[in-house]
């Protein structure tokens, strides 16, 4: 929480925060984990069908190899789940906070104020993603950020709804005045 009330002002309240869908990071994963299943894999069955392989020289080479191939793929793993997981919308009584993870240095914060969405449009597409009810939310504005784009979100409905009933108090008050 430390970090989100670093973007706040003393009077808003963080009325939702959104991560990325946990299956949108497993979609990511599950190259690696078949990479990393097939070096276990053939960890195991290369000695029985070469077994020549690990006794002669080339068997300091094969698990130099393996291991370096195995370690790239725990880094990659890393790299996935920093750029995925830090990837946060916040949205709170008065604005909405759009913080972009970009590899492990470099981070976009963008921000825009209820009043100014004009439309909110949700994009659900194929089976994994009606059946764990995750989806992408875009929001329509008419400042320079012209589309901010919610990815993978879990319930992007309840997304939609919250960030128009908000956008809508803001328009009413609005025309009140």
């Amino acid at each position: 929480m430390q970090i989100i009330d670093n973007f706040l002002s003393p009077e808003e309240s963080v009325l939702r925060v959104s991560h990325r869908h946990w299956f949108d990071i497993f979609v990511h994963f599950f190259s690696i984990i078949a990479l990393i299943g097939a070096l276990l894999l053939s960890f195991v069955a290369l000695p029985f069908l070469f077994p020549d392989l690990l006794s002669s020289e080339y068997g300091r080479f094969f698990l130099f190899i393996e291991n370096t191939v195995f370690l790239l793929g725990w880094i990659y793993v890393f790299l996935i789940w920093i750029d995925v997981w830090f990837d946060t919308w916040i949205i709170t009584s008065g604005r909405i906070i759009n913080i972009e993870q970009h590899g492990l240095f470099s981070r976009e914060v963008s921000e825009l104020k209820l009043a100014r969405v004009q439309d909110v449009s949700v994009e659900v597409h194929g089976f994994f993603q009606t059946f764990l009810n995750y989806g992408d939310v875009h929001i329509q504005t008419a400042g320079e950020e012209e589309r901010f784009q919610f990815r993978s979100v879990p319930d992007p409905y309840g997304v939609k709804n919250l960030i128009m009933n908000r956008a809508k108090t803001f328009s009413d008050y609005k025309k009140e005045q």
